[in-house]
């Protein structure tokens, strides 16, 4: 059990209405908590007490939170509306950027950010003057060496991010592009300027002429655009990162002009699902709801291979023709046997034109291809990319317009990461 545990019932007395505004915390840290969750939990506290220390935390605990990666935000909120009286101060200061002679903690949770953001709601700090300072003295700010706030919110970590960083990255991904060259095909078209003889229209000239020829018919490659394929991996290890991947797939599917035949989305877990029908909705809220809904293994386990056997037979096709490129947003973790899923992720390059691997691991620098699943699917990848904030999701466009790099092929084969 924390330390921290021991209870300081805030300023006001009343319990109830404290236990109202904590759970009004918790919400606005990310939990879903509802009032019939208040009402339980002010019923529990009546009923087992507050004496001991760990009683109060654990009975709000069994109340409130129901999923593993809730604890630490619980926990976080907790100490600070609980223990602390002068937790409005802490938390400001959490959040304040660094100024000259304060070293800032370049390393804090995400959890405690959304904690502090949930319980300041907009509250400005009383802030008394320190000892020694007269009042009127101005504090410098260094800002010589900072970025921009959105050219810092391009290289945070999704999962990193804070309440009000997640809702202005959703803002940026809604404006992202994905622009893709069109595809020459054997088939020609009709071109005074081509480099190819058309015979045909060339023999049907001279035909309308007495069979005399005058000129030379000619001709150029038609161009076709492809399809987009994504399959997203929603299991609990991806959660965080797989919801803003599928605002870009939405604003991708949205956009005019972007080149794309057709845009088709897949989500995968312990079953796989096709949410393409939803993408086409043009409210993001609605259509991600609605994916949702349907998605019903949303933050459970992970059967990639099982899940890309399924594509394979089912959907490959019907969405696979005219030189479709996929893109494959999972973090490898399988429990699968390697094998199986090796010779799924093999059919799955051979139909598509290119296939490309976006995986949030990859933003760690110590990052080796070790695990199991990694190792069996990274031989039969055309690109391996990071996935983890903006900037990666930017530079797919470029990974997109560039031709199949041989010396990239090769990195992946020795098991080396771009």
């Amino acid at each position: 059990m924390p330390e921290y545990l021991p209870i300081e019932i805030p300023d006001s007395p009343k319990l109830t209405q404290n236990i109202l505004w904590f759970a009004r915390a918790l919400r606005k840290a990310g939990l879903p908590i509802g009032p019939g969750r208040t009402i339980d939990a002010i019923r529990a506290v009546e009923a087992a007490g507050f004496t001991q220390k760990t009683d109060f935390y654990w009975t709000l605990h069994a109340c409130f939170v129901s999923r593993p990666e809730h604890r630490t935000v619980f926990a976080q909120v907790f100490r600070l509306y609980w223990r602390d009286p002068r937790y409005l101060e802490h938390m400001m200061a959490m959040m304040l950027p660094a100024v000259r002679g304060v070293q800032e903690d370049r390393t804090a949770q995400a959890a405690e950010k959304r904690a502090a953001e949930a319980l300041l709601d907009g509250a400005q700090p009383d802030v008394a003057p320190v000892e020694g300072e007269e009042e009127g003295t101005e504090i410098e700010i260094d800002a010589s060496a900072t970025m921009s706030a959105e050219e810092k919110l391009r290289t945070l970590d999704f999962e990193q991010m804070s309440t009000n960083e997640i809702a202005r990255a959703k803002t940026m991904l809604a404006r992202l592009s994905l622009p893709v060259k069109p595809i020459p095909t054997r088939r020609g078209k009709p071109d005074p300027l081509g480099r190819r003889a058309d015979w045909r229209a060339t023999l049907r000239a001279s035909m309308r002429q007495g069979g005399e020829l005058q000129k030379m018919a000619m001709k150029s490659p038609r161009e076709r655009w492809p399809n987009l394929i994504v399959l997203c991996d929603i299991s609990g290890s991806m959660s965080q990162y797989s919801r803003m991947v599928l605002h870009f797939l939405h604003a991708v599917a949205n956009q005019k002009g972007a080149g794309w035949a057709r845009v088709h989305g897949f989500t995968f877990g312990t079953r796989l699902t096709n949410i393409t029908r939803h993408l086409a909705t043009r409210d993001v809220d609605a259509a991600l709801a609605a994916a949702g809904a349907e998605a019903q293994d949303w933050e459970g386990g992970t059967r990639i291979g099982e899940c890309l056997h399924a594509f394979n037979r089912d959907w490959s096709r019907r969405v696979m023709g005219q030189g479709a490129v996929v893109l494959l947003i999972t973090d490898g973790l399988d429990r699968g046997m390697p094998e199986d899923l090796a010779h799924e992720m093999q059919r799955l390059q051979l139909s598509a034109r290119r296939l490309i691997w976006l995986n949030p691991l990859l933003r760690w620098e110590e990052f080796a291809p070790k695990a199991r699943g990694i190792a069996a699917m990274l031989p039969h990848v055309d690109s391996f990319r990071a996935g983890h904030n903006i900037a990666s999701l930017e530079d797919l466009a470029q990974a997109l317009s560039r031709p199949d790099d041989v010396g990239e092929k090769a990195r992946l084969m020795q098991g080396i990461p771009r």
